[in-house]
């Protein structure tokens, strides 16, 4: 009788803590998927972010293009009016 009540103790302990191993399995697999939503919409934010600074990085570098354009216009514009200038001295 007294193995018995051994065993039914070690089955009902065996239980409990195979019960409270599952429900902590499962407390922690939420907690990973939790994780795992909020890091890929931190990255889907990142990457409209990036896609933004890629966009305005584009339209720096068409305004530096036009700046040079209008400096090359401006210094040509500038050599020929010295140039007129410097016949009339």
């Amino acid at each position: 009788m007294e193995k018995f009540n051994y065993t039914v103790i070690t089955v009902v302990v065996s239980l409990l803590f195979f019960t409270s191993c599952d429900t902590v399995t499962s407390k922690v697999e939420k907690q990973l998927n939790l994780l795992n939503n909020k890091a890929t919409q931190l990255d889907s934010i990142i990457n409209m972010e990036m896609d933004k600074v890629k966009k305005l990085d584009s339209v720096i570098n068409l305004e530096d293009l036009k700046i040079k354009k209008l400096d090359s216009l401006v210094e040509k514009t500038t050599s020929k009016v010295d140039s007129i200038l410097n016949k009339y001295k």
